[in-house]
């Protein structure tokens, strides 16, 4: 697999901090889940594992996502956009993927002047993190 992954990854246009912005995607119903980012490693480990993994800023370190709150995303289809700065990981999400405990990380929708919550949390952020949400 490292052949056709390399060429998989010379096809992407990472910015001048060795990023590119990550959607993932709800495979089987569109839902958006959550926005991310990946550098090189972070495609590298999700294509050849088949499970999100992603670049965390503000550690500067790889994360798989669930690795603490096991609430992984299994790859199903990788994409990338008309211009190659953008990826799109079709994923089937096992549980939530918000580290609010929400299936979304978009839960909250401008509505009459006032931004309105519009999903509550399915699991308590403590029981995904202990005390770290």
């Amino acid at each position: 697999m490292g052949e056709a992954t390399d060429r998989a990854i010379d096809a992407i246009k990472f910015d001048a901090d060795g990023l590119v912005p990550a959607i993932a995607q709800q495979h089987d119903t569109g839902e958006i889940l959550m926005v991310a980012w990946m550098n090189r490693e972070a495609v590298r480990v999700t294509l050849e594992e088949g499970r999100a993994c992603y670049w965390s800023r503000s550690r500067k370190a790889l994360w798989r996502k669930g690795e603490t709150s096991n609430q992984i995303q299994i790859l199903k289809e990788f994409r990338i956009d008309c211009d190659g700065d953008t990826v799109l990981l079709l994923v089937e999400q096992d549980g939530v993927a918000c580290h609010t405990g929400r299936r979304s990380c978009f839960f909250r929708a401008w509505r009459d002047g006032a931004w309105v919550e519009i999903a509550q949390p399915l699991v308590a952020p403590e029981e995904l993190y202990g005390n770290k949400p």
